[in-house]
């Protein structure tokens, strides 16, 4: 597959999570957990690919959590900079997902201790706050548990059936491309629809000042960016 079959390949499965798992949630918001569950797959798999080595033999998502040893943590925070449990990998809780009552909860503690494994290393302020625009318990998600899981196992089972294939033979950066995808587009269709819903209903809803609208979406986009600054080191690194 060429560089541009994959590009597009990869749009249109990630434009289908927007149509069939966004409902209500706000399209800014929406596209934070997609690349936050996207994200999350990726450092997984790098991290088991690390683990792992090369060696066939070796299946680290398989492993219990009880053979990691204090001195394979502690060599793999100074090597890539954070840890990650088997049974915290993104494939694992993809698995579970859909049946998990807890996932909310789960992603929350997963994401803590990945940014707590930094803790002490060189790594500890580039790792800090990685997750931290993914709010697995906002109310955006859903009103109860259950809503809220069930968004989240949605998007992180469209995510894992995304054909990444092998990160490291990948002819794109996958993230970037996934990134710059969803920044372009909901910039674009988040703004139009905003404009449309009030000109098709502006006799029952307030006056939308486009001035500030504009300014809230410049700002939104300033806070993305500023993510991916903090982002693209660790993902070089990675």
């Amino acid at each position: 597959m060429t560089s541009n079959q994959q590009r597009a390949a990869l749009q249109r499965q990630i434009w289908q999570i927007a149509n069939d798992v966004r409902g209500a949630v706000d399209g800014w918001d929406f596209k934070q957990y997609v690349l936050g569950t996207l994200f999350y797959r990726f450092i997984s798999e790098k991290f088991s690919s690390y683990i792992e080595a090369g060696d066939d033999s070796i299946n680290y998502a398989a492993l219990d959590d009880g053979v990691i040893t204090a001195e394979i943590k502690d060599d793999a925070v100074k090597t890539k900079g954070y840890f990650i449990y088997p049974s915290q990998l993104f494939a694992n809780i993809a698995k579970g997902a859909n049946t998990n009552d807890s996932l909310n909860t789960d992603l929350a503690a997963i994401f803590t201790a990945i940014e707590s494994s930094a803790n002490g290393y060189p790594s500890e302020v580039d790792i800090k706050g990685l997750f931290a625009d993914f709010d697995t318990t906002s109310n955006r998600l859903g009103n109860t548990v259950a809503d809220k899981n069930t968004r989240l196992a949605a998007v992180v089972k469209v995510v894992a059936g995304l054909d990444f294939g092998d990160f490291h033979g990948s002819q794109i950066d996958l993230f970037g491309d996934a990134y710059e995808f969803l920044i372009s587009n909901y910039a674009a269709n988040d703004y139009n629809l905003s404009v449309s819903s009030y000109v098709e209903a502006k006799d029952t809803r307030e006056v939308i000042d486009i001035t500030e609208l504009n300014s809230e979406i410049k700002t939104t986009v300033e806070k993305i960016d500023k993510l991916r600054a903090d982002i693209d080191p660790i993902v070089a690194e990675i």
